[in-house]
């Protein structure tokens, strides 16, 4: 099975075992992560945010436009940002690394 590591905001990292098929946002609920994902990952929010390790970056799939203009909301952008509710382990993202933002922008509440 597939592994991945969490950083949290408190610089910590958390290897995890990551399902095939499951998205980060889904692995991160799991494990007990905060990482809030107010739209219940239908894509209508930006707090699964999450930051990619830049050496794992270009593994990733691309981001839809519906994920950017989405990310355009985030807390904390970055070049390497993605939404953890659009991204579904595949064997190719074994040992992928994301970083946890010490906050969110919800604009569901």
């Amino acid at each position: 099975m597939p592994k991945m590591t969490f950083i949290k905001p408190d610089g910590s990292r958390l290897e995890v075992d990551a399902p095939l098929g499951a998205t980060i946002l889904e692995i991160a609920h799991k494990n007990n992560l905060a990482l809030e994902g107010a739209c219940e990952g239908s894509l209508a929010c930006s707090t699964c945010h999450i930051i990619v390790a830049d050496e794992d970056f270009e593994r990733l799939p691309e981001a839809s436009e519906d994920e950017e203009d989405m990310l355009d909301l985030a807390y904390g952008l970055t070049a390497t940002s993605r939404l953890g509710c659009q991204i579904q382990i595949t064997e190719e993202l074994d040992e992928l690394v994301v970083t946890l933002p010490d906050g969110s922008n919800n604009m569901l509440v």
